[in-house]
């Protein structure tokens, strides 16, 4: 009992050391306003490490001592998110906002100016934070949207982002999604530090972020200056949310959660056209790089109300600032293989600084597009690039052409298997007629489009070992993937047994998929993502979808006879049938229809809306039935909408529904509804 005044002195004087420590860290990293000199932060800092270290009762996971990451991360587990993490369109031209603009208040209804929330499009890496009763309790990147990696001990080695939220009464569950950044005098001390050491400097504040966010070592990530800025809300569970979207920034910000000042609420096209105007003269000055901004109707029920086309909203759009260029000179013109044998022309250029990278190669896109722009070897050209978008050449600086240029000519044969290059008439791009079998730039193009994430999502099989794979002759095609042995892999370079494994768990793992992902594995021209949807959806088995004439292909939905003739094309080569069957007989499976076609399932023609929290289906579950059954899932409600699918804290779509009459399930309604009408069907057979 004798030493519970002094255990109570410790506990009051650690609580007071990390609450200031927090509030200088806030003051430095967030408001960029520094309370404390450094020396004075630091004996603070020290007090509190001693503290912890004598009483190890003290250390608390939002404790600022536990920021600095421990031992280095055999590898980020994946993380799904319960919201997707989606994109957004991008305009270019006032033109184009002028139109978003006109679609916005046409999806309102509305006659007079829409208010929107304007504000900055950084040039970092996209993140979700997820915080439970005011505690950081994960983080995650955005990945490819639905899937992301966690990446939360490195996070918590990033001073501008909160452990614990500065509330009293926080929400049970916050998610919060924003941007990681690197500012370019912490980019510039970074690179300094790289040249003292030695090593390899970093491109530009992006890529300096992102590779140190994703270090394997969250020790590493700590040495590197990181902020944070929020833009965004996934899942918020136990708290009101705003009413619009500046609102929800202002509350951020008394969170403690950092949000950029460049923001403003403009109404209609004139004034987002002068809040970018505006930034456009302040971005070289900024602290950051940016690339555009971003405009989001600012009531968050509006957004609700126009809701989502593709992976994009509706309500909200990117304005991106002019591509950077630069001049250099052809020092060559080449052509590289595409994994469809799209013979491309690429300018090799004395190497150039543009758009935040160092360029040697820009692409020419066709022999057409090399004679209309009159690009010879010898030229000096303007180089474009934006963003992570491919250099081009826009045009050649006619007064520096020199006497001695020489003209492009496309090749007869593959640089590469060296089969004849053949141009349709139709065409604009030249191909090699190898193919898989006979071109080996093909082959790992279209090896390594098979196993990418939105394919067959086949983890740890990357450009390196794709080549090695197909150059040492082990593999041909997709099929020979899955035959593959531990001792084969092992002895390829950089491949230990561990790795070796590893691949084969995940080659074994991608064998139970989707129709609609296989069909996209495949890599037919003109089929994409969303095409090899409604392939599957359309035809509900692959028997159907082999045996469909083109009549039949004209019948699913944004197929046309470009598209349609394609798949033709394709299911007509002997070598791609053989392949499917392999593939089959290798054991890959997904769920999928016997016989009939989506158009004959007991959903067809039936669209759904999901909102709010169902009590045992996620919402991607929910979809997956809805789909199984020949429903889509849209994400806004309309006339159209035949069911609207409610759970708890079901908001605006509910209300929606209510008002225009749609029909409303709960989830026990609807596996009702599902079940129903799969044994109506069953008996109608």
């Amino acid at each position: 009992m004798a030493g519970r005044p002094e255990e109570s002195h410790w506990q009051e004087r650690a609580a007071w050391l990390k609450a200031e420590l927090n509030r200088h860290s806030h003051a430095y990293y967030v408001l960029d306003n520094p309370s404390i000199p450094d020396a004075e932060y630091d004996k603070m800092f020290r007090e509190l490490v001693e503290l912890e270290q004598a009483h190890p009762d003290l250390v608390t996971s939002d404790s600022p001592t536990q920021r600095v990451g421990g031992q280095p991360l055999p590898q980020f587990e994946q993380v799904r998110h319960a919201i997707p993490m989606l994109s957004l369109n991008n305009a270019f031209g006032e033109d184009d906002i002028v139109s978003f603009d006109r679609r916005v208040r046409e999806g309102l209804g509305e006659t007079g100016e829409v208010a929107y929330s304007a504000e900055l499009k950084f040039d970092g890496l996209a993140i979700s934070l997820r915080y439970e009763n005011g505690r950081l309790v994960q983080a995650a990147t955005r990945g490819d949207g639905t899937t992301g990696e966690n990446v939360t001990a490195n996070i918590r080695t990033v001073r501008a982002v909160p452990l614990r939220l500065h509330t009293d009464n926080p929400p049970a569950v916050l998610d919060v999604r924003g941007e990681v950044l690197m500012f370019k005098g912490d980019f510039a001390r970074l690179n300094e530090r790289q040249r003292e050491a030695g090593q390899k400097e970093f491109a530009n504040p992006r890529n300096a972020a992102a590779g140190s966010l994703r270090q394997l070592d969250p020790r590493i990530t700590a040495q590197r200056t990181l902020r944070f800025f929020a833009y965004g809300i996934g899942v918020l569970e136990g708290a009101e949310i705003p009413h619009s979207h500046s609102a929800l920034l202002d509350w951020y910000a008394s969170l403690g959660l950092p949000v950029c000042r460049e923001r403003t609420v403009a109404k209609g096209a004139r004034g987002l056209l002068d809040f970018f105007h505006d930034i456009g003269e302040k971005r070289r000055g900024l602290a950051y790089d940016i690339d555009g901004v971003v405009y989001k109707v600012d009531r968050l029920e509006l957004q609700q109300k126009l809701g989502f086309v593709s992976r994009a909203p509706r309500f909200a759009i990117a304005h991106k600032f002019p591509a950077e260029e630069a001049m250099t000179v052809v020092q060559d013109i080449g052509v590289q293989v595409g994994r469809t044998g799209a013979i491309t022309p690429v300018a090799r250029l004395a190497s150039v600084f543009v758009g935040g990278v160092n360029v040697t190669n820009a692409t020419l896109h066709n022999e057409d597009e090399v004679r209309r722009k009159d690009i010879q070897i010898g030229d000096t050209v303007i180089v474009r690039r934006a963003g992570d978008v491919i250099p081009e050449v826009v045009s050649f600086v006619p007064e520096l052409r020199p006497a001695d240029v020489r003209p492009f000519a496309m090749p007869a044969a593959c640089p590469v298997c060296g089969s004849p290059i053949v141009r349709p008439e139709e065409e604009a791009v030249a191909r090699c007629s190898g193919g898989w079998v006979k071109c080996p730039a093909q082959r790992k193009g279209g090896l390594l489009h098979f196993v990418s994430r939105r394919a067959m999502d086949i983890e740890g099989l990357g450009d390196q070992l794709v080549e090695q794979l197909v150059d040492k002759h082990i593999i041909t095609t997709a099929a020979d993937l899955y035959k593959l042995g531990l001792t084969s892999l092992a002895e390829l370079d950089r491949m230990a047994e561990k790795s070796a494994q590893n691949v084969l768990k995940a080659l074994e793992k991608s064998k139970s998929t989707t129709l609609a992902r296989f069909i996209y594995a495949l890599g037919i021209r003109h089929v994409g993502e969303a095409t090899a949807k409604e392939l599957a959806r359309h035809f509900g088995n692959l028997d159907a979808f082999l045996q469909a004439g083109e009549q039949q292909l004209l019948e699913v939905a944004d197929i046309g006879p470009v598209v349609a003739r394609s798949i033709i094309n394709f299911l007509s080569d002997p070598l791609n049938r053989e392949l499917i069957e392999q593939l089959r007989a290798a054991g890959i499976h997904w769920p999928e229809s016997e016989s009939m076609a989506a158009a004959a399932k007991p959903m067809a023609g039936k669209t759904f809306v999901l909102t709010g929290t169902l009590p045992n289906l996620t919402r991607d579950e929910a979809a997956a039935r809805i789909e199984a059954a020949g429903g889509k899932v849209a994400g806004s409600v309309s006339k159209k909408t035949s069911y609207v699918v409610a759970g708890e804290e079901a908001g605006s779509k509910l209300a929606k529904a209510q008002e225009i009459g749609v029909p409303i399930l709960d989830e026990a309604a609807l596996l009702a509804l599902l079940e129903e009408s799969s044994e109506s069907s069953e008996s109608s057979n």
